[in-house]
């Protein structure tokens, strides 16, 4: 019997619980990737490395299903990696919440959709 089998068979094997709960498993690892792949394509757009605000709001939303699904499983190591994750997202979030509202220069997330800082005239060298 191969590996793929073998999950096919476990699957079979579970209670209609522990599906919805394997399927709430894998949307979080779903939305947990998808702030990669959102980073990847706005950085490709602007062709320059960047952070989108969406990174962070897809990290807390895949972070927080993770985390539920950690705690149904009782698993101490992703409990303590997505609660720590969860954290650091909500904090950088505020942090770019905090910054937009206080630096009227930083690109307009409903607009651009970027956390990465714009340079300001008053920040260019002098020639």
């Amino acid at each position: 019997m191969g590996w793929i089998d073998k999950i096919i068979a476990n699957i079979g094997a579970m209670a209609p619980e522990e599906i919805i709960w394997l399927s709430i498993g894998f949307l979080g690892q779903f939305l947990f990737a998808m702030r990669f792949i959102i980073q990847w394509i706005v950085s490709e757009k602007k062709r320059d490395s960047v952070i989108p605000i969406a990174f962070w709001y897809f990290s807390i939303g895949g972070g927080a299903i993770l985390l539920s699904y950690a705690i149904w499983r009782a698993d101490p190591v992703i409990i303590l990696g997505q609660s720590t994750g969860l954290f650091i997202y909500l904090r950088n979030l505020y942090f770019v919440t905090r910054r937009r509202k206080v630096d009227f220069d930083v690109p307009d997330p409903d607009r651009e959709g970027m956390a990465a800082d714009t340079p300001k005239k008053s920040d260019a060298v002098p020639k």
